[in-house]
């Protein structure tokens, strides 16, 4: 093992947090402002990039691994969080959006997991945070996330948070699963990833699902939520109110009212 290895419980159903336990001079590294709370004698720490051994030790590898971080919609900085007490000491982390807490275990994963960009939430330190680029135009321009994804690479625990519930579906070779585009959360590394269009205009146009699926096909595992962020914040800005910029009761459901509003502007 060349990560720490930590030991962790997962606390709540749909609004989770994950309690990690750390023996002496253990260190779990977490996205800068999942923390929830700690014990004493553990030390916080902000490092460029995922403070991992492979991101170099000067200036410019540092500086390296925070670009990689900026360009997948992270914070350009990092917390280490290290257990300096004689015994155990542990530390909590809060996902930042309803959902679930996904524990992955990279040595039982092949060392490598490819995922959104912004799912990462906590993993033991030495596991690298990545990125990776969709080699595929099509997949870059149509595939939901664009051509950067994350890629966690390692042997050690890593945390991954997503919305709604998480269905986790193991494909066997040449099985083919098509899913909404922003409804994958993380994928296997052997896992096939492509994007292909909706079939008829009119179920295209109309069927409210956008123009591309997703397809992948196996063998590997693929993690899929029900809920992505983005359909959960364009719903919340449809039903604000319409002085606030959304769509609003008014607007959306009470007819002339909502015109009348509109012209009063």
């Amino acid at each position: 093992m060349k990560n720490h290895e930590i030991d962790y419980v997962l606390h709540g159903d749909d609004m989770q947090f994950v309690e990690v336990e750390l023996d002496p001079q253990e260190t779990v590294v977490a996205e800068a402002g999942s923390l929830m709370m700690m014990e004493d004698q553990i030390q916080m720490e902000t490092v460029f990039g995922d403070g991992s051994a492979n991101q170099g030790s000067g200036l410019m590898g540092k500086l390296l691994g925070a670009g990689k971080r900026l360009i997948t919609g992270e914070s350009l900085f990092m917390t280490m969080f290290t257990n300096n007490g004689s015994g155990k000491r542990k530390v909590y982390f809060a996902s930042p959006y309803p959902g679930k807490i996904i524990p992955m275990d990279l040595s039982q994963l092949d060392g490598k997991i490819i995922c959104q960009k912004d799912a990462f939430l906590a993993a033991a330190k030495g596991v690298s945070v990545g990125v990776e680029f969709q080699r595929k135009l099509g997949t870059g321009f149509f595939g939901g996330e664009g051509f950067i994804m994350q890629k966690l690479e390692g042997d050690g625990m890593a945390f991954v948070h997503a919305g709604g519930t998480i269905y986790e579906r193991k494909l066997q070779p040449g099985e083919t699963l098509r899913i909404d585009t922003g409804c994958l959360v993380a994928m296997t590394q052997d896992v096939r990833y492509d994007i292909e269009m909706v079939r008829g205009i009119k179920t295209a146009l109309f069927g409210g699902e956008g123009l591309f699926f997703a397809t992948l096909s196996g063998p590997g595992t693929v993690w899929v939520q029900s809920l992505p962020f983005s359909r959960l914040a364009s719903r919340v800005f449809a039903a604000a109110p319409v002085s606030q910029g959304g769509g609003g009761k008014d607007a959306g459901e009470g007819g002339i009212g909502g015109l009348f509003d509109m012209f009063n502007k």
